[in-house]
This record gives C-alpha cells, structure tokens and sequence, in this order.
C-alpha cells in the first residue's frame, strides 16, 4: 500500500492547514463555536471556496475528489483546527444523493458544494443507541405525496439546516431492517419543531418532533423501503470522516503535551527528563501511530464492494478512535497537570472533542460488536 498522498492532495492539505492557522485561531474557534449559531457562516463559505466540500465529492457530481483519501486529507486539517462547521453533514448527504438521488435531487448538490446550503442527517432517534434499523418515525402515503411523523434527536445543526435527510418508516415495525426509507425535508417545513442547543465540545444540535410534515412525492430518495443499506453507506464515510478528524486533533494533542514536557520545569529541570513522563509520552505516539494506520484502512476500504470487509475496517477504525483518542485526551491532561482543565488551554478543547467523536455514529462498544458480528459472516 503507498502511503504517500498524491500531490494534489497535499496541496490541498497545505491550503486547508494554511487557512485554518490564519483563520481559525483558537479564540476564534472557540467564540464561534460556542457561539449561539454554532459555526460561521463567512467562513463556511471560504472553506467551500477553496475547495474543502469540493473535495469530498467527485468530478462527475460537481466535485474534484470523492475517494477515501481525499475525504480523510480534509477531515484530518480540520481536526488539527477544531473546525466546528457543518462539513460532516454536507458530507453524508451528498453522498446519499450521489448514490440514489435522481437526477432532479442531484441539483441540490451544487448549493451542498458551494456552501450556501446546510444540510443534515436526521436518523438517530431517542433510544435507537446506533442501531440503523431502529426507526420508529412513520411515512404515510397521502395522495401523491408522503407524510412523516416522530422524533429526531442529536441531529447536528438540525436547527440551521436547510435540508434535512429523514430516515423515516414506510413499512414494517421499529426494528425490521426492511421497510426504511429515506427523505429530502426541506429545513423549514411546516409541522417540524425544532429545539437547539449547543453541544460540549462546539457547534450546535437540535431535536426534532416532526408533526404531520408534508412532503411530495419527489422528496422520496432511492427505493421506497430499501433505504437500510444506504444508510449504512452514508454512515461508513462519516465513521472515515470522523476517525480521520481525530487523528488531527490527536496530532494537534500529542504534539502540544511533548512541547508541554520539554519547557515546563520542575526541580530545576524539564519534566520531559523524566524517564517515567517519557514512558507515558512514547506509550502515546505509538497508539497514535496505530489510529493512524486505521484510518488510512478506512479509507482504502471505503469504495470496497465486498460490504464485509468494507464495514469491518471502518468499525475496525471508529473502535480504535474511540479507544485511543480517549486516551490520548486523559494522558494529555495527566501530563499537563491542572492547567489541562482550563478553558484558556487549547488542549482542554480538544480533550473534549477526541471524547466526543467517540459518541458519533457508533461508539467503540458498539463498533466492536459490529466487528465480531461480521467476522462472523466470513
């Protein structure tokens, strides 16, 4: 396997790196988001113009990238910086539209690309803990068109989305893994109730009760009950997304504690003397190293056919993240002392996001009885 990323995609790196030190600074990170919008919607917009949604989606969909690699470049700068915007969500849901939309719902894509329009994965409901087949919102038909009742929860940005993708019951009970579908819902539409607030680590979410929402016969994405194994795709690049996020951040931890350890002074001398702190510290650049290995997996296996062995190495990486990116946090702010707590220590923001990613789209319990129940199919 090359490791090395092509030269595009480095270029890439280096632009989204570059903005994001200039222009997401800590502070201003922070003050935006934990901010009453949740992010920035100017700098929304810049981060679409130089290319940092293009590049999750490929040419033929108004894109210049799509593949594992390019979509795990993007997520890692944007974990070295915290970037609170609604990138995941342009990200699953255009590639559901990608995948099934026709060609009418495919216009959508160009708003989704170019930052002006915000969209958001409405599944997880209260109580379904990951499970994708737990959906008990309905979708009725009602004359050419379709009407959805229940309850979303935790659905990022939900509030500011402008396009909401539903995951809704057509047929079936709660648990059935047939009779799924999914949804195009316009953000404002009549009868959703919304509810936001902000979350720990940045950034803004929402429940949502949707009540009598009337939608046409259009908003229908894919086949109607057969929308299971899409979500299952969706979910599979925003699992790549996030674990390669952590990464950077990881990076963006470790790199802080070591600078941490060879300036502070105790005794007359830096702590990082310390043969017992440079046993911590070394016992964290390995693990990183190893999260990092299951991420570029990941992201190999994303476009992989054999469903297997494509879902197996994304568990395999969410399960790791979430292991070690709990670690890494604990072990940084062990090493730090106190001053690792503090709001005014950048790491303390990252601390909280690495803990919380795990909580996204599967922990790592959950992702390690995935793992087992699909080795068990081979």
């Amino acid at each position: 396997m090359n490791f090395e990323h092509t030269e595009d995609r480095r270029m890439l790196a280096d632009s989204l790196n570059r903005f994001v030190s200039e222009q997401y600074a800590i502070e201003a990170r922070n003050h935006v988001a934990y901010g009453e919008e949740g992010h920035s919607p100017l700098l929304y917009g810049q981060f679409a113009d130089i290319g940092a949604i293009g590049a999750l989606f490929p040419e033929d969909a108004g894109g210049f990238g799509g593949q594992g690699f390019d979509i795990s470049v993007v997520f890692e700068c944007l974990g070295r910086g915290l970037v609170a915007e609604p990138l995941l969500g342009a990200l699953v849901v255009g590639q559901a539209l990608i995948a099934a939309g026709s060609d009418a719902q495919k216009e959508q894509l160009a708003a989704i690309i170019g930052g002006t329009s915000i969209a958001a994965l409405a599944h997880d409901e209260p109580g379904s803990h990951y499970e994708l087949n737990n959906v008990a919102t309905t979708a009725v038909r009602s004359g050419d068109g379709w009407v959805l009742n229940g309850a979303k929860g935790v659905v990022a940005f939900g509030e500011k989305a402008d396009l909401l993708l539903v995951s809704a019951r057509t047929s079936g009970s709660q648990y059935d893994e047939a009779g799924i579908s999914l949804f195009l819902v316009p953000g404002n539409a009549a009868g959703i109730q919304k509810r936001g607030y902000n979350r720990i680590e940045g950034g803004r979410a929402a429940e949502l009760v949707l009540d009598k929402v009337q939608v046409g016969a259009d908003a229908l994405l894919g086949e109607e009950g057969r929308g299971l194994s899409l979500l299952e795709r969706i979910s599979g690049y925003a699992v790549l997304a996030l674990t390669a996020e952590a990464v950077g951040a990881m990076d963006v931890a470790k790199d802080q504690t070591l600078e941490y350890l060879r300036t502070r002074k105790q005794f007359g001398v830096p702590i990082g003397s310390f043969q017992a702190l440079q046993h911590r510290m070394a016992d964290l650049l390995l693990e990183v190293e190893q999260a990092r290995s299951a991420v570029i997996n990941a992201a190999a296996a994303i476009a992989d056919e054999d469903r297997v062995a494509r879902e197996k190495a994304l568990s395999a990486a969410k399960y790791s993240i979430g292991r070690i990116g709990t670690l890494v946090a604990e072990e940084s702010i062990q090493m730090h002392g106190g001053i690792g707590m503090t709001w005014e220590l950048p790491l303390a923001h990252y601390a909280k996001r690495l803990v919380m990613i795990d909580h996204q789209f599967g922990d790592e319990d959950h992702h390690l009885s995935r793992y087992i129940a699909l080795s068990a199919q081979h």
